[in-house]
């Protein structure tokens, strides 16, 4: 069983605020800066690729981060 997470109101409405933020504004775009960067050519010498899908990571990591964080909060006073 997991752990309970204790969060005021306003923590959880931060994080939720920050997960709406992530999957609605920043996926798209770096979705797109990939794509920008597949049509420059080679990807092998492409830094701003290998820029773009580092950054994705980071935020499908996050994304993942929030969820599990939102799923085990405990709002409290």
């Amino acid at each position: 069983m997991q752990q309970r997470i204790p969060i005021t109101a306003a923590g959880a409405e931060k994080l939720k605020a920050e997960l709406d933020e992530l999957k609605r504004v920043k996926r798209p775009a770096v979705v797109q800066a990939i794509a920008e960067a597949r049509e420059k050519g080679d990807l092998s010498e492409n830094a701003e690729y290998d820029a773009a899908k580092e950054e994705q990571a980071e935020i499908e990591a996050r994304i993942v981060q929030l969820e599990k964080m939102l799923r085990n909060a405990e709002v409290i006073d």
